[in-house]
């Protein structure tokens, strides 16, 4: 997906859920959002993909937890930003400059994406006969842009989120690391192509092939799970206040937890690392004392 603001992540959230495919995403996201309190602690227990944005740290971290989601054999759905960041002035700068360094165009409405990390998802994943489809996704804002979580504070929420959707079979994709570095980029060049006939135009998506939608939720479900939700994270921050200020039982839990989120990350780099070291031991183990004893 194209990275127009950093709360495209959490827009996205809802057309999944509205689709029922949320439970099955996992993000792959820059790494000092782990050690956020609360929902960076969260997201270690998901198994999400953190990352540092520079290949040479990142490569064997991105083995190892892809190799992990093809062994246990679960439903997938990695949602990624081949950007690397959202699209502000300074990012569209940097962007125009490396395509003037490099003869390429320059973009208005996305940046050049970055093809190693893409490709080596796309290429593990294939052998680990755990990918069926990328869903090329653009994102696009008609009229309010909330650029940062601040905007969200400030009540500035979006009056409409569209998102274009493109399936492409994984038969349908090249083999080669270097065709498919080239069908990247030429994706991002309909994007731009795209967004710029949304915001110049009617500010709406023109599908020029019969579009599918998958089953929806009905109307009436998304409403009870929306203001189920409300009235869960309403109550939830006061009643644990309360509970903190009646009973030295739960501050003590508090305060247990804390401590122990922050260590298990100081000291192991965080719950999806403990997890993977959980996995290779229980699993991996037995198989290679099996094969020895073979």
């Amino acid at each position: 997906m194209n990275h127009r603001t950093r709360m495209d992540w959490m827009f996205l959230w809802n057309c999944l859920m509205r689709y029922s495919y949320l439970r099955l995403e996992k993000i792959c996201l820059k790494a000092s959002l782990k050690s956020v309190p609360g929902f960076g602690w969260a997201m270690q227990a998901a198994a999400y993909v953190f990352i540092h944005r520079k290949w040479k740290d990142d490569k064997s971290h991105f083995e190892d937890m892809i190799s992990y989601f093809c062994d246990i054999h679960e439903p997938l759905q990695l949602l990624i930003f081949p950007e690397g960041t959202d699209l502000t002035e300074n990012s569209k700068a940097r962007s125009n400059d490396f395509a003037e360094k490099n003869g390429l165009q320059k973009y208005e409405y996305v940046l050049h994406p970055r093809t190693t990390g893409f490709t080596f998802v796309v290429d593990r994943l294939r052998e680990g006969k755990n990918l069926d489809a990328v869903h090329d996704i653009t994102v696009a804002y008609p009229y309010n842009i909330p650029q940062t979580e601040k905007h969200l504070l400030y009540g500035n929420f979006p009056k409409e989120i569209h998102f274009h959707v493109h399936r492409y079979p994984v038969d349908t994709l090249p083999t080669s690391k270097e065709d498919l570095q080239l069908w990247c980029h030429k994706r991002w060049e309909e994007k731009e192509e795209r967004l710029r006939s949304f915001y110049q135009g009617e500010k709406n998506f023109h599908f020029t092939e019969q579009s599918v939608i998958p089953p929806c939720k009905s109307e009436f479900r998304v409403l009870v799970v929306k203001l189920l939700s409300i009235l869960y994270w309403t109550l939830f921050g006061p009643a644990m206040c309360l509970l903190m200020y009646l009973y030295s039982l739960v501050r003590w839990y508090f305060i247990i937890t804390i401590v122990i989120f922050v260590l298990q990350e100081r000291i192991f780099g965080g719950l999806e690392i403990i997890e993977l070291a959980c996995y290779r031991f229980l699993h991996k183990q037995p198989h290679l004392n099996s094969k020895k004893n073979e």
